[in-house]
């Protein structure tokens, strides 16, 4: 069975990797690994979001 997404744990994980590439002492193919996973993050972030804004409205019409 699939883990369903946590937004809240996916900005947690967001802040950390953020704090990681800011101190600056990462080789740089660690802090390329980490951008990407940031952006995949954001990127599923985003998604969940435009499903939420959609659930919204569609009540608030009701």
């Amino acid at each position: 069975m699939a883990k369903s997404f946590d937004i809240e744990e996916s900005f947690k994980l967001l802040d950390d990797i953020v704090k990681k590439l800011e101190s600056g002492n990462l080789p740089i193919n660690e802090a390329l690994k980490l951008y990407k996973d940031g952006v995949k993050l954001v990127e599923k972030c985003n998604v969940q979001m435009d499903k939420v804004e959609k659930e919204i409205i569609v009540l608030d019409e009701d």
